[in-house]
């Protein structure tokens, strides 16, 4: 098993569309950044990497490279879903944390985790995505930005097939690492 953890910090901007998990949020501001600056989909990319190691997100998307002006985040999360599929990983689950005075985030948090879990494929119930504020304190408590934190634990399918705690007993040699 591998655990990764991914942070990211955006500054709150006028004129731009608060995107947070795929979800356009109602608020008078917006996250300031050369993609669509999701901080929380962002801190999941570099989680998933970090447990992988496969490096980060500015290695795979860097904000100097046009083409990723304005892209929806949600677009890079399936690419490095697709990554760790071609590695053989598997996503146990991720847990992640939206740092924010405001806006309140509750009513948006299941379809947050929702866009995650489609982005990579996952079956309902491996998300889970909470909001806490900084009580008024930081920039993020002053309302001058929004951060996220996130943590994931990934399974290398050499992992099911060498493991018979893991492995089913039916096992058809999915890796032909088992032998059945």
């Amino acid at each position: 098993m591998r655990i990764g953890q991914g942070y990211d910090v955006h500054k709150l901007a006028e004129g731009r569309d608060l995107i947070l998990g795929g979800v356009k949020v109602p608020y008078e501001k917006g996250l300031l950044g050369h993609s669509d600056a999701d901080v929380l989909v962002h801190a999941v990319i570099d989680a998933l990497l970090g447990a992988a190691a496969l490096g980060d997100i500015g290695e795979h998307f860097p904000d100097t490279d046009p083409k990723y002006k304005g892209v929806s985040s949600i677009e890079l999360l399936k690419h490095v879903g697709g990554l760790l599929e071609e590695q053989g990983y598997v996503i146990e689950n991720i847990d992640a944390t939206v740092i924010a005075q405001k806006p309140k985030l509750l009513p948006y948090r299941r379809s947050m985790a929702q866009n995650i879990e489609e982005a990579l494929k996952l079956t309902e119930g491996k998300v889970n995505v909470k909001a806490t504020t900084e009580e008024g304190l930081g920039f993020t408590g002053m309302g001058e930005g929004i951060s996220s934190q996130a943590i994931v634990l990934l399974t290398s399918m050499n992992d099911y097939c060498y493991d018979d705690r893991i492995m089913a007993a039916d096992c058809k040699g999915c890796c032909g690492g088992c032998g059945k």
